[in-house]
């Protein structure tokens, strides 16, 4: 027992991210993973089936989310590890709905650490930002399920310009909820390509007719015919005293310092798609920024200057 408690030990503390001064798990919550009087689970087979099984546990997916400081991100993961657990279970494959980048990729790196588990991202293209997530038995999952779909959106809008938020509101504007919705491709003048669920395709191509004040129609084409982009950015730089979300958004948006601070009153500005809840977070290389209207800008090199100011790249999608 002493040995196997070492290996579960280990295997906690690989969990953890490098660097990371948090304790590993005490005696007794080990103890809570191994039912009395029969071995630790951790072969494959049938014991490898009692570990996924046990993953399902409140405390087991609590530890696998610890590390996880977006408390958003966080439960949502955790739902996903109970989704999971119900898969391998019942032997059977399911499916999240698309997923914001955060959440996707904590997902993905808690399910690799699952046995007799096997999770695949399906976002349409394989740059895709949102994606689901098939969850099934590794036994069962031998063909990857065709759970997403792909939309063209044509109009006119030569003498118009449209941004990804004009398309995504239109689209929800039908009574679609944003999860059923992955990412939307912009085509300049001929409109745009999005990727949704399959079994709300035949309803937006009904109901979607009109993308702000250009009539548009839709139809279904196949993935293969995405046409992916990578999207295009300006760069600038500023100096400012802190690297505060207000200070720092700001800037990038060019707006007012007031003006920003209640567009994050109303719930208007994300950090990393995740709700920002105070004026004073703090910024870092990589955070995506984004704001109601405004789009998104990414936080790139960020330099202290002689004066003890921060120089900040940001990089700006258009």
């Amino acid at each position: 027992m002493n040995t196997a408690i070492a290996a579960v030990s280990a295997r906690f503390a690989a969990w953890l991210p490098s660097g990371s001064t948090k304790a590993g798990p005490s005696l007794p919550q080990i103890l809570k993973f191994f039912p009395s009087r029969s071995p630790p689970p951790f072969s494959r087979g049938r014991c490898g089936e009692a570990l996924a099984q046990r993953v399902g546990s409140g405390t087991f997916n609590d530890v696998l989310v610890q590390r996880i400081g977006d408390k958003n991100v966080a439960d949502a993961v955790k739902n996903i590890l109970e989704m999971a657990s119900r898969a391998s279970l019942r032997r059977e494959i399911l499916q999240t709905d698309f997923l914001t980048p955060p959440v996707l990729k904590e997902s993905i790196s808690a399910l690799e650490k699952l046995t007799d588990v096997k999770a695949v991202a399906h976002g349409g293209y394989p740059q895709a930002e949102r994606c689901r997530i098939s969850i099934g038995n590794t036994e069962i999952f031998t063909t990857e399920p065709d759970v997403v779909a792909a939309l063209s959106i044509s109009g006119n809008f030569e003498f118009e310009h449209y941004s990804h938020g004009d398309f995504l509101g239109s689209i929800i504007g039908t009574g679609i909820v944003r999860e059923k919705v992955g990412d939307i491709l912009l085509q300049g003048k001929k409109g745009a390509q999005v990727v949704v669920v399959p079994e709300l395709a035949e309803f937006l191509i009904s109901a979607l007719n009109k993308v702000g004040n250009v009539p548009v129609s839709c139809q279904q084409i196949p993935l293969f015919a995405l046409e992916y982009e990578p999207p295009r950015t300006k760069s600038s730089t500023t100096v400012e005293a802190s690297l505060r979300v207000d200070a720092i958004a700001s800037a990038g948006f060019n707006i007012s310092r007031s003006k920003l601070v209640s567009l994050i009153s109303n719930g208007d500005v994300r950090l990393n798609w995740s709700p920002v809840m105070k004026n004073g977070t703090i910024l870092k290389t990589g955070d995506i920024v984004s704001v109601s209207g405004k789009g998104r800008l990414k936080i790139g090199e960020i330099k202290t200057t002689r004066k003890g100011k921060f120089s900040v790249e940001l990089i700006r999608y258009l």
